[in-house]
């Protein structure tokens, strides 16, 4: 079985292979194009919300 299978790994089609690159270069631009729409103040902003309610809760078990 595995000779089998090497065989058909020397059958690799190079052609389709360049095809299947080309599209894949074509296609990472639209991949980057979230990272484009993320808004970093507000990921900041939520960050630091997060960090003053941890910090609050932290504060409220002390207290107990």
């Amino acid at each position: 079985m595995q000779k089998n299978q090497q065989q058909n790994a020397s059958k690799t089609n190079a052609q389709q292979v360049k095809k299947q690159n080309q599209k894949s270069a074509q296609n990472q631009g639209q991949k980057t194009e979230f990272a484009s729409e993320t808004d970093a103040q507000e990921v900041k902003r939520q960050n630091q919300q997060s960090a003053q309610r941890k910090q609050q809760a932290s504060s409220r078990q002390q207290q107990r």
